[in-house]
């Protein structure tokens, strides 16, 4: 078995690719692959065959997808294709035939054909209007429905919402669920979300409320229900914060999302009855952690600072889900997503 990390670093219009030591969680840097257009979000197929990425440039937004070699971690252009917005988030459905992406300022979510050499087709399937502030864009664990996290405020004032749809592998169509979508209370801003790996229940990180809330998930309609709602921070803190990616180990006993402000990661213990968190704590890390990612095997955390250009690790304790810092990599200015997988 063979572990790489990709960690897309924007400000030097490359995708860093490392090896990863299972045993340890140790990286080292196998070299780059170019990709001029200040990359962003990276998703990978099913299969493992193939990396996209998202390119944000103002002036040339687009993706761009690579065949991956499982030797090496190596990656080779496969081609790319221009967007009509600023893709923000990736993810492929589970069948790897489709890529779906999440546009805040355009107020989109699109899907795109990925044909069986891994070139993107364009024009996309779908490119549907949501609202403005869309952040994350995701199937269920059946591949049925398609979910979209939209920030309540930034730049502009957002739709504070997770839009919901049944998605249709078959064709990669999106069509809006009734209700089309599921508002928190408050403007708490719902920015990623993640499925629990065993049970019907989700979790969103909510940028604005500094908070994470878990979600009731109806299966069979693909609705959402919130239940809780608990802080990524310590009490006390008054400073200024935002609550950026969110993830949840591959057992299912621990949850994770960083603070960007706080500068730290917060840490959540999940019931295997209910779903619910209790807070272990927050771990400091660098600044504006922004990225970060959980491996395959739920042992390390690594997370990204956007402001210092390193990625911090942690091993992750499997009996009480305390992070345990480790080393500290200097990938580059920018880094935007970390991308861990196996062969």
């Amino acid at each position: 078995m063979a572990y790489y990390m990709y960690v897309s670093i924007q400000e030097e219009d490359r995708i860093a690719i490392f090896s990863m030591t299972p045993k340890t969680g140790k990286l080292k840097h196998l070299g780059d692959a170019e990709l001029k257009g200040r990359p962003a979000p990276l998703a990978i197929d099913p299969d493992r065959k193939y990396l996209f990425a998202g390119r944000r440039k103002a002036d040339d937004f687009g993706m761009t997808s690579f065949s991956i070699d499982h030797k090496t971690g190596g990656l080779s252009p496969i081609g790319s294709i221009p967007l009509q917005g600023d893709p923000v988030h990736m993810s492929t459905d589970k069948t790897g035939k489709f890529l779906l992406s999440a546009y805040y300022y355009q107020k989109t979510a699109a899907v795109h054909r990925i044909g069986d050499d891994g070139a993107l087709a364009d024009p996309p399937v779908v490119w549907r209007e949501t609202d403005i502030g869309a952040h994350y864009i995701q199937t269920d664990p059946a591949n049925r429905y398609a979910f979209v996290p939209h920030i309540a405020e930034g730049a502009m004032t957002g739709a504070n919402a997770i839009f919901q749809f049944r998605f249709d592998e078959k064709t990669g169509t999106l069509t809006p669920l009734s209700p089309t979508r599921t508002n928190p209370r408050e403007p708490d801003g719902p920015r990623h979300m993640c499925f629990h790996p065993s049970m019907d229940f989700a979790y969103s990180s909510n940028e604005q409320g500094n908070s994470v809330t878990v979600y009731t998930y109806e299966s069979s309609k693909g609705n959402l229900y919130p239940i809780q709602t608990i802080s990524t921070l310590p009490k006390g803190y008054d400073g200024k914060n935002s609550c950026s990616q969110i993830q949840i180990t591959p057992d299912g006993k621990f949850l994770y999302a960083p603070n960007r402000g706080h500068n730290s990661i917060a840490g959540f213990r999940v019931s295997p009855n209910n779903g619910h968190l209790s807070a272990i704590g927050q771990t400091p890390t660098e600044a504006v952690p922004r990225a970060f990612s959980i491996d395959l095997q739920g042992s390390f955390l690594y997370v990204a600072g956007l402001e210092t250009g390193k990625l911090a690790s942690y091993r992750i304790d499997p009996d009480t889900g305390k992070l345990d810092p480790g080393n500290v990599y200097d990938v580059g200015k920018g880094p935007m997503w970390v991308l861990i997988t196996e062969f």
